[in-house]
This record gives structure tokens, sequence and C-alpha cells, in this order.
């Protein structure tokens, strides 16, 4: 059933638990987490990035998103996670979804107020909740960048008093904050700054979004949550679980060719392993989706804290 982000933050807030938000950048992401969601009977938030653009138009994918929304058994709200243009979200609004963030982290506070109270405005017309973002990262949705290293210069954590002021100026519902956690594969443990999210949310008592959400332990998310995270993005984990699993199904063959009097290898996929028949390109499919799955409904299970 598609609902608001603000439906499932209200519900997640009574139960002093989060919801995952997960990129779905195909059509196979977006069933691996509806099916997840409902194995679990947890509600959850599927959501299309803007630096995703390139690997799928939200034009595409958007109708999609919302049509196995409406008609999933367990709440749903249809998110744009980082839009960086106004013009953008309009689209995604006029489309339908549900709910959208702005990121306007990297303009100055002014700029990004500014924005922010416009993209509420237009999402008034529709009931789509807003979450904005005061802090950064480093780095992209993507995941490019200097990855979790704890030496990345571009981030800035959030500031508790500047948080609250934005709240106010904006009247966003949600706030993502910077506190340690970065887009894309960890290389190093991640420190995180529980007090950014415990000093933010008595400032503003709105429910805080953690970015960034693959690869932190166990631990770190409960006490995350306990502390007021009430959403949870992740994609990099559940994407690759995904490409491991396909990759995992093949094994790497390779031949000394001769060209040119100059000796090289030549390096081939061979089948399945312990399969004579072909591989068809629906099997692929398949394993990739049902590891997204898992992988997903093992976020879930830590973010309902079960």
């Amino acid at each position: 059933m598609l609902v608001t982000m603000k439906d499932i933050l209200n519900l997640c807030e009574a139960k002093g638990c989060a919801v995952g938000s997960f990129n779905t950048p195909n059509l196979e992401s977006i069933m691996a987490v509806i099916q997840a969601a409902e194995d679990l009977d947890v509600p959850v938030i599927i959501q299309h990035a803007q630096a995703h653009e390139e690997i799928m138009p939200l034009a595409t994918i958007g109708p999609i998103m919302l049509e196995l929304a409406k008609g999933a058994k367990v709440p749903v709200a249809v998110h744009i996670d980082h839009g960086e243009t106004i013009e953008y979200i309009y689209k995604a609004l006029s489309m339908g979804f549900t709910s959208v963030m702005y990121d306007g982290s990297n303009l100055p506070f002014e700029e990004n107020v500014a924005n922010t109270k416009l993209v509420v405005s237009l999402a008034k017309k529709t009931g789509a909740t807003v979450e904005a973002e005061i802090g950064c990262m480093g780095k992209r949705e993507t995941g490019s960048g200097s990855a979790g290293s704890g030496k990345d210069p571009d981030k800035i954590y959030t500031n508790p008093e500047q948080a609250k002021q934005f709240v106010e100026l904006t009247e966003i519902d949600a706030l993502a904050c910077s506190f340690g956690t970065t887009h894309g594969v960890y290389i190093s443990e991640p420190k995180l700054d529980f007090s950014v999210v415990e000093n933010v949310r008595k400032r503003t008592n709105i429910p805080v979004v953690m970015h960034g959400g693959s690869g932190v332990s166990r631990e770190d998310f409960r006490t995350a949550i306990q502390k007021g995270v009430r959403k949870v993005n992740y994609y990099t984990y559940m994407a690759i679980a995904g490409g491991e699993t396909i990759a995992n199904q093949f094994h790497m063959g390779c031949i000394p060719v001769e060209k040119n009097g100059k000796q090289y290898k030549y390096c081939y996929s061979m089948v399945e392993k312990g399969k004579d028949s072909p591989i068809m390109y629906h099997d692929i499919v398949q394993w990739g989706t049902e590891a997204m799955k898992e992988n997903c409904k093992n976020a879930m299970k830590i973010f309902a804290m079960k």
C-alpha cells in the first residue's frame, strides 16, 4: 500500500525503531526490497537517487516503483533520495512520489534554507513528506570519493544549533544528519558521534535520518536508533550481495594465445559451476534478486530492533 514517509516515521516513533530506505534503481531491487518487507511484515521505503539517473531514468523507474508500492501488502513510501535540483524533485512529485529529499548540504546555509522552503511548499500541494540535510558526508550516493577512511576532508558534521534553526525556518518533516557515516564501501570501521544525533533530536524534535547505512555494525545501528534515528538509508551492501552471488555462480578460465609474436592470456567466464545446461538471463536475475532480498531482510530486522 502506498503511503507517505511521514506515516511510516510516525509508526517508527511509536515503536522506537527505524525504517529501512533502500535505493532501487532497477526492477529486481524493487522486488527484492518489497518482498523482504512483506516476509517480515514491516513498512519500507523504496527510493531513487538523482545520482542514479544514469543507471535508470526517473521517467522509467518512477511509475514502476509507484505501481509495485500500491500493490504491496505492507506500507511503502516512494521517495526521492538526494534530489539535487528543484526541477527533478518537482518531476517526482508530479509523478506521485509520496516523499522527497532535497540535498542542499553543499550550499551556503541561507541558500539551502531558501531552496528547501520551496520544496516544502511544492510538497504540501501533494501531501508529500520532505527530508533535507545539514552537514555533509563528503561523498555522493554513488559511493565515489574517499570511502569511509575517517580522513575525508569534505566531511562536515551537523551542528545541532544550526539544525534547530534550519528546521524552524523550513518546516521539514525529517532531517538527514552527518555524524560519521559515509556513502559507499567502508575501508575502515566508521567512528560515529552519537551525540550529534542525540542533540539534533533534542533541539528539533523531528526524526533523524541516517545516510550511509551499509557497513555499520549492529551495535552502532541500535545505538543510533536509541538516540533518535528513525530512517536508515541502505544500498551499497545490498547491491554487492547481489553482484557477488552472481559472480560466485561462475568461474574464470584462461588460455594462452599468441598475437603478433607476443604471448597473451585470454580469460573468459565459464558456465555455472556444476551445471551442464545453458544459463538463461532470467537465472542470473533470480540469483541477484534473492541475494538482495536476504541482505535486505537482515538489515530490516536490525532496523526494526528485532
